[in-house]
C-alpha cells in the first residue's frame, strides 16, 4: 500500500488541523507535540483559557481596547507554547519529543522548546525572526523544514 502518507506529512497533516481551532485573526498557527509517534499534546494560538478571544474583544487594533499592538497579537498565546502547557499540565514529558509546527516558531517560543528538552522541530511556513534559528543553533537542536511533504535539514552557517 504505497498511499500511505510518511509519519511528517501525518502529524504535519494533524497539525494543520489543530489550527483550525484558532482564534486569531492574524494568523492561525497549530502545533502537535509527539513522542515514539504518539501524540503528547497539541496547541493552536488564542487568548488563555477563559479570557475573551480577539474577534470578541472587537476589530479595534488601538490598545487596550484591541488585540494588536505594533502589529502583533498581544493577546493570545502561541501554538507552541499552548502545547507545551497542555503537556505540563496532564503531567506529560517532552524530554526529546518532536514539535510540528505550521510555521517556523518565533524567539519566545524556540527559548521554551529549547528548555522543554523538544529535540526536533519541523516547520511549515517562514516567520520572520532570525534569532529564533539562531537560539536553534546555539542549543544543537535539530530543525527541519517540511517542503512539498519531505523534511529538508535546516544547515546553520558555522
Amino acid at each position: 500500500m504505497t498511499d500511505r502518507p510518511s509519519w511528517d506529512t501525518y502529524f504535519m497533516d494533524i497539525a494543520h488541523l489543530v489550527k483550525t481551532r484558532a482564534t486569531c485573526p492574524r494568523r492561525q498557527v497549530g502545533a502537535v507535540v509527539v513522542r515514539d509517534r504518539r501524540i503528547v499534546a497539541t496547541g493552536y494560538n488564542g487568548a488563555p483559557k477563559g479570557l475573551k478571544h480577539c474577534p470578541e474583544e472587537g476589530p479595534s487594533h488601538d490598545w487596550p481596547t484591541g488585540c494588536m499592538r505594533a502589529g502583533h497579537c498581544i493577546r493570545s498565546l502561541h501554538a507552541e507554547q499552548n502545547a507545551l502547557l497542555q503537556a505540563a499540565m496532564i503531567g506529560v514529558r517532552c524530554e526529546g519529543a518532536v514539535m510540528y509546527v505550521t510555521c517556523q516558531p518565533c524567539n519566545m517560543c524556540a527559548k521554551m522548546i529549547i528548555n522543554a528538552g523538544i529535540s526536533q522541530v519541523i516547520y511549515e511556513g517562514d516567520y520572520p525572526d532570525d534569532f529564533s534559528m539562531e537560539l536553534f543553533e546555539e542549543s544543537g537542536l535539530e530543525v527541519y523544514r517540511y517542503v512539498a511533504g519531505e523534511r529538508e535539514r535546516v544547515e546553520f552557517a558555522r
